[in-house]
């Protein structure tokens, strides 16, 4: 009886992984893949184990829990098609053992089957469930990463007579889009910028961009001071608050950076209200971190009214001014090191801010292995030099080989 329990197991565990796995070398599709490689192999495991197990045991043990505990785990992870190859296989698993040791008509034999078959059809229904939540997720990010589209659209390669690129990037590891921002408006008091992030995700964060973008092109096109700009801005944030009962409702505060670039001047001028500080790269590969002179508070902080003070810098022909969101400096790689892109950036030198953005986004793609947790925006805005060519052209991205910046 023994010899043949063992030789019923052995066929059984070749059976189980074909049945669980499509083949002998135990390959999953490419859903299981997603998943560790642990977790892709418990409920195989599990099935195993539990033919081991009562192929050695006592008659009075039951491996039964194992079987049912299989397709319960590959439920939430696998998809609809592996969870019903696990729960069959598990099925047949427990029939096999009973038929090779003569017991399958008894009665506790007969539960122990039906309470795998039980533990089966519940997975499947956890299943479903899983992955109707997870479409849902999918449908309302699909919305909101479009509405933010929408909102953020691409600007003029040329504003102002500067050379101008902007990017959105959505995270690949959050259910939300995020609420990044950027906008561009040549006024009559130069080419003015703005890079905020909306604290909070979803469609609340989308219509407080829309907000603040659309604060921002009325602001820059009448107030004469960056300063003013801020506090435009910050008169809008009231307002909404106030509309929506309350800070919270409003996404609470947006870190910001104003920028403004006179028109004739070989200058910059700064507001930065709590925002990741701006990088100015110089023609030569020389780079600047713009850090305020004077820390604020970001927008709506709603804790008092202090002054904005507007910091200058030079921007000589050939420089481009480069802006994010926190996405870009936190982005982490799998040892939770921080993505430096003053670090990376400090040396190289780009023809122009498109082929900029470019390479950075790259760059972080393969900082991150091509699992960033956070939305970015970036934009890049370039004094032209003499000569120049207006045509853009590819340069090689920021890669791995030379980590000299690092």
């Amino acid at each position: 009886m023994a010899d043949e329990r063992r030789r019923s197991t052995a066929g059984s565990i070749d059976a189980v992984g074909r049945a669980v796995f499509g083949s002998r070398e135990g390959r999953l599709t490419s859903d299981g893949r997603r998943t560790g490689r642990f977790v892709r192999m418990l409920p195989a495991l599990l099935i195993l184990g539990g033919l081991v197990f009562d192929s050695l045991a006592p008659p009075n043990f039951t491996a039964v829990p194992l079987f049912v505990a299989a397709p319960l785990i590959a439920a939430p992870f696998f998809s609809l098609s592996q969870t019903v190859r696990t729960g069959i296989a598990a099925v047949l698993s427990v029939m096999a053992m009973r038929f090779a040791d003569g017991t399958s008509t008894q009665v506790v034999p007969v539960i122990e089957m039906i309470t795998v078959l039980t533990g089966s059809v519940l997975a499947l229904v956890i299943n479903g469930v899983v992955r109707r939540g997870n479409e849902q997720l999918a449908s309302a990010r699909a919305v909101a990463e479009t509405a933010m589209r929408a909102v953020l659209p691409t600007p003029a390669e040329r504003i102002g007579g500067l050379q101008v690129a902007a990017r959105y990037e959505a995270a690949q590891a959050d259910e939300f889009v995020g609420g990044d921002l950027y906008a561009v408006a040549d006024t009559p008091y130069g080419v003015r910028v703005l890079v905020g992030d909306v604290r909070g995700k979803g469609l609340g964060a989308v219509e407080t961009v829309a907000v603040i973008i659309g604060s921002f092109r009325e602001a820059a096109e009448q107030e004469r001071s960056l300063e003013g700009v801020a506090q435009r801005l910050e008169r809008a944030l009231a307002r909404e608050g106030t509309r929506r009962y309350g800070l919270d409702a409003m996404e609470g505060f947006i870190t910001a950076v104003l920028a403004e670039i006179p028109p004739g001047s070989a200058s910059l001028r700064l507001v930065n209200r709590g925002h990741p500080e701006p990088i100015l790269l110089h023609a030569d590969g020389a780079l600047e971190v713009l850090a305020p002179s004077v820390p604020a508070l970001p927008l709506g902080m709603d804790l008092g009214v202090w002054p904005d003070r507007a910091d200058e810098w030079a921007m000589p022909a050939g420089a481009t001014l480069l802006a994010f969101t926190d996405g870009l400096s936190e982005a982490r790689d799998r040892n939770g090191v921080f993505y430096d892109p003053a670090a990376r950036l400090r040396g190289r030198i780009f023809p122009g801010p498109e082929e900029l953005l470019s390479a950075l986004t790259d760059d972080v793609r393969l900082h991150t292995g091509g699992r960033t947790t956070d939305d970015m925006a970036l934009i890049a805005v370039g004094r032209p030099a003499e000569g120049q060519p207006v045509r853009r052209t590819t340069v090689k991205i920021v890669g791995r080989g030379d980590d000299a910046g690092r």
